[in-house]
């Protein structure tokens, strides 16, 4: 950039040397342009000639520094390129415990439609989360995270979810990194498939995929989910 700044301060220069010709103020104190004698011919096309190398030579001047700056931003870019290290893929796997029924639930109602109640599907209702992660099925395994978000029913005709989840990791190698997880669950189907769509920590600018499927449900929506998730960070 210094060596831009200089150039161009040279072309100002020049043109202020060379300066535009202005042929009729020239000519104008003349009583007719017939008039002329050789001298001030010679001088006219001096001019003239002076005033149409000025912006040659500042069309060229102006393209070699764009060319140059270019050529220095290509440059930037590459060995910015360069210097970005390896991507990782991280496979992780636990079971997600979502309780709605009981004195203690760890998902909660916080809105719903006029006609919620009256949909087979429970169309409209909106649930806070803030389920427990753990290493197996039990309950009482393990804890190694929470899953904290919303989700909500967006199937009219069958149930089916928008999930829009943290799953912040509290132990192991990943405590204090989380995933994010946005897309649709047809929570009905017994495999699915979910986006991961960014992350924290370890996890920054993580993507990848999460596939779920119901390890245990009953009737009262209490349920408990495998996820296997896998992460390109």
């Amino acid at each position: 950039m210094h060596y831009t700044s200089q150039v161009l301060r040279w072309v100002v220069q020049q043109h202020r040397i060379l300066g535009p010709y202005n042929l009729q103020t020239e000519t104008s104190t003349h009583a007719s342009p017939f008039s002329l004698d050789k001298q001030d011919t010679t001088e006219i096309k001096q001019k003239m000639a002076n005033n149409t190398v000025a912006p040659l030579m500042m069309m060229v001047v102006i393209s070699l520094v764009m060319a140059f700056t270019e050529a220095k931003w290509a440059e930037s870019v590459e060995a910015k390129k360069e210097a970005t290290p390896s991507e990782t893929v991280t496979n992780l796997q636990f079971f997600f415990h979502d309780t709605v029924s009981g004195k203690n639930p760890s998902a909660v109602r916080v809105a719903q439609a006029s006609n919620t109640n009256k949909s087979l599907t429970l169309f409209g209702a909106l649930l806070m989360a803030d389920d427990p992660l753990t290493e197996t099925p039990d309950p009482n395994s393990k804890l190694v995270g929470r899953a904290q978000g919303l989700y909500g029913s967006s199937g009219q005709q069958q149930l089916g979810l928008i999930m829009a989840m943290s799953f912040a990791f509290t132990d192991g190698p990943y405590s204090g990194s989380s995933i994010s997880i946005f897309g649709k669950n047809p929570a009905l189907n017994p495999v699915r498939e979910l986006p991961v769509v960014g992350g924290t920590g370890v996890f920054r600018l993580a993507r990848g995929y999460a596939i779920a499927h119901t390890h245990w449900f009953d009737l009262s929506g209490d349920a408990i989910v495998g996820y296997n998730v896998t992460v390109i960070h």
